[in-house]
């Protein structure tokens, strides 16, 4: 009894854990300039070096990854909504927790695919079609 109950705890301080986010910080130039090799070494094998779902996995995962410079978000557009997605993954979906990488990358990296959307942005990009801040 006592060992479930352990374990029981030991869960929970796991979940927990990962659910508890920082308060978000403000983006900036140094921030971006950051993520864009976190990008590449973590997102780019999906979503392609410019975030257009180019990458050399896209084409063998189901479902496919998101094309950041047309597509809404599949769990909102708003940065702590991407935060969280980056942060927890997409259970049922190919899109995984990236809990290895320190708040303040994730922090980085959701600034950047927001930044991927933004029209004229150095980084590229297009408004998503259809976009909504709650997706599907």
């Amino acid at each position: 009894m006592r060992e479930n109950l352990t374990k029981w705890m030991m869960v929970v301080g796991m979940l927990g854990s990962s659910l508890a986010f920082g308060a978000a910080p403000a983006p900036t130039k140094e921030m971006l300039e950051k993520a864009k090799p976190s990008f590449g070494k973590n997102c780019a094998a999906c979503h392609g070096e410019k975030g257009d779902a180019s990458g050399q996995m896209a084409a063998v995962l189901v479902p496919k990854p998101r094309n950041f410079l047309t597509e809404p978000f599949k769990k909102g557009n708003k940065p702590d909504e991407v935060f969280k997605t980056i942060s927890t993954g997409i259970p049922g979906s190919t899109m995984v927790a990236f809990t290895q990488l320190q708040e303040d990358e994730r922090w980085a990296l959701t600034y950047y695919v927001l930044e991927l959307q933004k029209p004229g942005s150095v980084l590229g990009g297009n408004k998503p079609k259809g976009g909504k801040s709650k997706g599907k």
